[in-house]
């Protein structure tokens, strides 16, 4: 079903410039964009789509200069009203009905909220607690004593292990395993000996891991994700890590133990942390940097092992230039060797 240009204009809180009763039936990127269908433009790199694009009606930032005759929607944050679109034409559907499928085993003491969804094949142990519409798909293990929120979805493969607690509105895609033991063992007699983890993993609010990323339980006390954080597939988050509210941790990182990362911070993919170090309120991690020491906060570092950017922009500039000096000192050393012989002959 079609809906309005002027009604997505309300619905996102934008200004319309433009046709508002043509008709849209989908969204599409701005470059494959077709008739009826709405797309947006946040890079400026892809301005020249602008008028090409066959999208019917653009979302544009407030920022950007329209002179054409394309209906668009200027917003304060085109990228987000774009999502808000989006969820308009394709909200998911989880086919699994609320109840528990005859195949599920579900343990003792175990209390299940309203309209809960428990699929085929998930094992639920011993005095578990279930919030209201929450989704538990096919295949998932939840161990004894976990606790989960309302709300959540935990898709296939899943496993808990016993004494987790997760939040509301937590989302956890498929084979994400939260309280894994952590790695800790003591050398002792010229052999390795486990030390047990008897610690939990809390996961706070709204946040959503990626498929196949782990989250190990403390030692002891707990591993701790705080409220709003999203983290990629492929991640390795260790014993004891607190990591603080808002962060994005993109795929293949990795956090040794203890390590604390504060609120809003921004790690690239395949970043590395030592362990038992602080990272600073709103600093960004770029991608592939050996992190070995603590950093404060606002702060941009990279490299291996990782520096404040700047510094190590310059590092890798210098580097660069290498080659040529080399070549450049060579000659010199040429000259001089050729200067001596000179000087060694009219002596």
């Amino acid at each position: 079903m079609g809906v309005t240009l002027e009604k997505i204009a309300e619905k996102v809180s934008g200004e319309l410039i433009g046709d508002g009763q043509i008709v849209i039936e989908d969204v599409a990127k701005i470059e494959e964009a077709q008739k009826g269908t709405i797309t947006f433009l946040a890079n400026p790199k892809y301005l020249k789509y602008l008028e090409t694009s066959g999208a019917s009606a653009v979302i544009i930032g407030k920022d950007i200069e329209h002179t054409g005759e394309k209906p668009v929607i200027k917003a304060d944050d085109p990228y987000f009203a774009f999502l808000q679109v989006v969820l308009m034409f394709h909200t998911e559907k989880i086919q699994i009905e609320p109840g528990i499928h005859k195949t599920a085993v579900v343990g003792r003491n175990v209390k299940l909220g309203k309209n809960t969804a428990i699929g085929a094949n998930v094992f639920i142990g011993d005095n578990c607690t279930i919030g209201d519409n929450t989704i538990i798909m096919p295949g998932v293990v939840i161990e004894e004593d976990v606790i989960i929120g309302r709300d959540c979805l935990l898709r296939p493969l899943v496993s808990l292990r016993n004494g987790v607690r997760i939040g509301n509105r937590v989302v956890l895609h498929n084979g994400v395993v939260i309280g894994s033991d952590g790695f800790g063992f003591a050398f002792h007699q010229g052999a390795y000996h486990k030390i047990p983890q008897i610690g939990t993993v809390v996961i706070e609010d709204d946040v959503e891991i990626g498929a196949n990323s782990t989250i190990d339980r403390a030692t002891m006390g707990e591993t701790r994700i705080k409220k709003g954080t999203k983290i990629d597939n492929l991640v390795q988050v260790a014993h004891n890590c607190i990591i603080g509210e808002h962060t994005v941790i993109a795929a293949q990182a990795g956090l040794s133990g203890s390590t604390k990362i504060g609120n809003y911070v921004r790690i690239g993919g395949q970043a590395g942390f030592a362990g038992h170090l602080s990272i600073g309120n709103n600093t960004a991690v770029m991608a592939q940097s050996g992190v070995s020491k603590s950093f404060p906060d606002n702060v941009t570092i990279f490299g291996y092992p990782a520096a404040l950017s700047r510094e190590e922009f310059r590092r890798q500039g210098a580097l660069r230039k290498l080659p040529d000096l080399f070549k450049q000192f060579t000659d010199l050393k040429k000259q001089v060797e050729e200067l001596k012989k000179n000087q060694k002959k009219s002596d």
